[in-house]
């Protein structure tokens, strides 16, 4: 798993870190994990069944962005609560449509008395041509405090949509 870093205008209270990864156990499945270290002011959105919901990013949210050399990307949203998202732009924040993925996200969370674990399985093809990803994670602790994860900020502000984000090779395996 890679360390996600908070941005520096929005530190966390008590969140100790935030690692994430995706991986392609087979060449059916794509899955991306996150691991939530110091959960004890965590905000964590009750199972409401599975299904898409917009704006998940108002409360603890976990993401995955997939871009394609072209400059256009994919953004997946997650939330515990089974919920989950998929969008299209054509580039920075530009020409956003909903995506329908091959097969619904899912989402499952496990969660100790000082961790939680988020894994999503994704179908392979809902990533390919795709060459880089950025993983991130919106954190909401008690009180309505917000930080901001990813594996590079290169901003201001926290902004996961700037292509700066999106450091990880990506490669899915071949269609079977």
């Amino acid at each position: 798993m890679q360390p996600l870093v908070p941005h520096p205008a929005h530190p966390p209270l008590a969140i100790r870190s935030v690692e994430a990864e995706i991986i392609f156990p087979n060449q059916g499945l794509a899955m991306a994990r996150f691991r939530i270290d110091g959960i004890e002011e965590l905000v964590i959105p009750e199972f409401a069944g599975r299904g898409r919901q917009d704006e998940l990013w108002q409360t603890t949210c976990f993401e995955l962005f997939a871009l394609r050399d072209d400059g256009s990307y994919r953004e997946f949203n997650f939330s515990t609560s089974g919920r989950w998202a998929v969008y299209d732009f054509d580039g920075p924040r530009t020409g956003m449509a909903d995506h329908d993925p091959m097969q619904m996200p899912a989402v499952s969370a496990k969660a100790g008395d000082r961790m939680l674990a988020i894994n999503v399985s994704l179908m392979p093809r809902d990533l390919a041509g795709f060459t880089r990803a950025g993983l991130t994670a919106v954190i909401e602790e008690t009180g309505g405090h917000k930080s901001f994860w990813a594996l590079e900020h290169s901003r201001d502000v926290p902004d996961f949509h700037d292509p700066a984000c999106f450091t990880v090779p990506l490669a899915a395996p071949a269609r079977p």
